[in-house]
């Protein structure tokens, strides 16, 4: 009998309801906020020297908090100098939410916003069919190489458009955190939709030092609270695990025995630890910074 459990990406507004509801139950935000403020200058130092101009590609913008906080850093570098941003964003409605929060920010003027409502995978093909191959000067693909078919091809094919002194920025979960020990257990369990679900930062490594190419690996700690997975009917808890698993209403059509299991493989302490009441599951990002 065909299983009735199906991947949350069938359904883009749940999916999007719980990757809201993960990221104001986790620190994830704010731990990425603080790298971009401690340790962006940095990693941003030359990548405009000598240029009238700079290039940056965000590829899987999301609704642009990350993205207008990383500009910001550019801008503190190289005052006045025009920056074009372009996005790859394939959520109209996250879209929707980045131009809003454009339009509340200030101190943006010398700042060219082009979006384009397209996949990476989409945007490949299309600069292909263009004959077109822009470089950039600074690409950041942040929490997105979950979402594409090939991993390893993605990030050549988005290395290749880096100029001379450019960065490519990656930040995937930790090969340390419970998604890799959660999925790496389960993953064959959940229903897949031809995308490769949990990429951690291990594969990238991996990825990386097959193609030759140098990286800088920066670790960042970060918990998500999924105490109320726990409590039976609750929204919230369900909609979490729907997050976890990447499953759509996985409490309702999950195998009552994998349910089971991965309710009791989420308070592993591989996974999980329990504080003040509190199960807060490991959701430690690797930030990976790659040259030309």
């Amino acid at each position: 009998m065909a299983s009735p459990m199906r991947s949350l990406f069938t359904d883009p507004d749940r999916y999007l309801q719980s990757f809201r509801l993960f990221l104001k139950n986790s620190t994830e935000h704010q731990c990425i906020q603080e790298f971009m403020e401690r340790q962006l200058p940095a990693v941003v130092e030359s990548i405009g020297n000598g240029k009238s101009a700079i290039n940056v590609l965000s590829v899987g913008g999301g609704a642009g908090e990350i993205d207008l906080l990383i500009l910001s850093k550019v801008q503190a570098r190289y005052p006045g100098i025009t920056i074009n941003n372009h996005v790859i964003e394939p959520s109209a409605d996250q879209i929707f939410k980045y131009k809003e929060n454009v339009a509340a920010t200030s101190n943006l003027e010398n700042v060219k916003f082009t979006w384009h409502e397209e996949t990476a995978y989409e945007y490949e093909s299309r600069m292909n069919e263009e004959k077109k191959s822009e470089k950039w000067d600074f690409i950041h693909m942040i929490q997105m190489l979950y979402y594409v078919k090939d991993v390893s091809a993605t990030i050549r094919y988005f290395h290749s458009l880096l100029e001379e002194q450019a960065k490519l920025l990656i930040i995937v979960v930790s090969g340390t955190s419970g998604w890799e020990t959660l999925w790496k257990k389960y993953g064959s369990s959940f229903p897949s939709d031809d995308l490769c679900c949990c990429v951690s930062s291990a594969d990238v490594k991996r990825i990386l030092d097959s193609a030759g190419l140098k990286c800088q690996l920066h670790e960042l700690p970060s918990h998500m609270d999924i105490t109320s997975c726990f409590i039976e009917g609750n929204k919230d808890g369900e909609m979490l695990l729907d997050f976890l698993t990447e499953t759509c209403e996985f409490s309702k059509t999950a195998p009552p025995e994998l349910k089971y299991q991965v309710m009791e493989e989420l308070r592993k302490p591989e996974c999980s630890q329990e504080r003040d009441g509190k199960v807060l599951f490991n959701n430690n990002m690797s930030v990976i910074v790659i040259e030309p």
